[in-house]
């Protein structure tokens, strides 16, 4: 066997082992690209009724979405998610861990969104999270709907053998000529071109061209599938060390309590500091943790100019602030591994590159099993 055979028959085996869950990944991967920009079209709870000149307290806003989420006790108040848009909804969720041997997610945890009018608090929709169409396309693509210990190792494993496929695809590419060169860099069908051939250059064609962006998605995915692989690619940016991250806790003085959490001061805090941000979050402390802290992440359009910022839950005092410039190499690169993923680090003409390469990707393995079936189904010749 010579050795571009033998190139071509890993090329086979792997893809058609793979090719299920790469079409999946790959389809999903094209709807999830835009959903920040879908969420609103789709969602009309999304938006307000009409814009108003004063918006309620959050520490309102809060309380109303307690009273609205009553019938699930035991969810606790997790968060809450303030745009800097005066057409969008307040988000303020809720969440209960349910069974952590569950081998589904739905069956993993719960949780409810609660949008708010902010101006009136008009409760405009309860959301049960697992079940929106966004998050269930995301999980589909991260874990296949499964908890991530079984989920995380099937979709990695595919998405290894999918980049070695995409290596072999492009040896088994590679002209040996310039005049097959020529033939192999776009299409030149006509109106006697047939099927096969059209669906042959589709495969190489296009995975050609696609390979680049291809392999960017691929190897940014692997991160959330492997822990080893994401500490080992932190650890290739921080130049061959294993930089040991602050394990100190940040807790809030209790000196100082108070029955009413101080929601209000920190949101306006984080609004002065930051008003040209995108959006503005709130994780709150659990409700059996005395000592916890408020941590409020502001969301900007470009990701180098995000912002955490850890608040004592009482006082409202500023305990730590995070920003990009404050992170290691490793925690840099980990940071912005999600716009690398799906193409937002170019702004949303990188998101139609991400969401162009996920198509071809999803179409790789459909094309390559035509190729291989029309090889192995030739109609025989009748002789005369």
């Amino acid at each position: 066997m010579t050795f571009k055979n033998f190139i071509k028959k890993v090329h086979l085996w792997l893809g058609l082992s793979s090719g299920l869950i790469v079409v999946i990944l790959g389809i999903t991967g094209c709807l999830y690209v835009f959903e920040e920009e879908l969420r609103p079209i789709v969602h009309d709870y999304y938006c307000v009724d009409q814009v108003k000149s004063k918006k309620l307290p959050v520490s309102q806003l809060i309380e109303i979405a307690e009273e609205a989420n009553k019938s699930n006790p035991k969810q606790t108040l997790s968060g809450c998610k303030i745009m800097n848009d005066d057409k969008r909804t307040v988000m303020i969720w809720f969440f209960e861990e349910l069974d952590k041997d569950a081998i589904w997610y739905w069956n993993r945890y719960q949780s409810t969104y609660v949008y708010l009018d902010p101006y009136t608090g008009r409760v405009k929709k309860l959301e049960e999270y697992n079940f929106e169409f966004f998050v269930f396309i995301r999980m589909l693509h991260q874990t296949l709907c499964f908890d991530s210990k079984i989920g995380d190792p099937i979709v990695g494993t595919a998405t290894i053998i999918f980049i070695i496929s995409l290596i072999t695809g492009l040896v088994l590419w590679w002209p040996k000529n310039k005049q097959v060169a020529k033939q192999r860099f776009w299409f030149r069908w006509k109106d006697t071109t047939k099927w096969k051939r059209k669906n042959y250059d589709l495969h190489n064609i296009l995975g050609y061209y696609m390979m680049i962006f291809a392999l960017i998605i691929a190897l940014t995915g692997l991160v959330w599938a492997f822990e080893c692989y994401d500490k080992g690619i932190q650890w290739v940016f921080n130049g061959g060390k294993n930089i040991e991250k602050d394990t100190k806790v940040i807790e809030s003085d209790t000196l100082h309590y108070t029955e009413n959490k101080p929601v209000d001061k920190i949101y306006n805090t984080i609004k002065q500091l930051r008003p040209d941000a995108k959006s503005y979050f709130m994780f709150m402390p659990k409700a059996n943790d005395s000592l916890g802290t408020v941590g409020a992440f502001i969301k900007h359009e470009s990701r180098f100019d995000d912002v955490s910022i850890q608040f004592d839950q009482y006082t409202a005092k500023q305990l730590l602030t995070t920003t990009y410039e404050d992170k290691n190499n490793g925690e840099k690169f980990r940071f912005i591994n999600y716009d690398l993923h799906v193409g937002s680090i170019l702004g949303f003409p990188g998101k139609i590159l991400a969401f162009i390469a996920s198509l071809v990707s999803a179409s790789l393995p459909i094309t390559g099993f035509l190729i291989w079936w029309g090889r192995n189904n030739k109609k025989k010749k009748t002789s005369p």
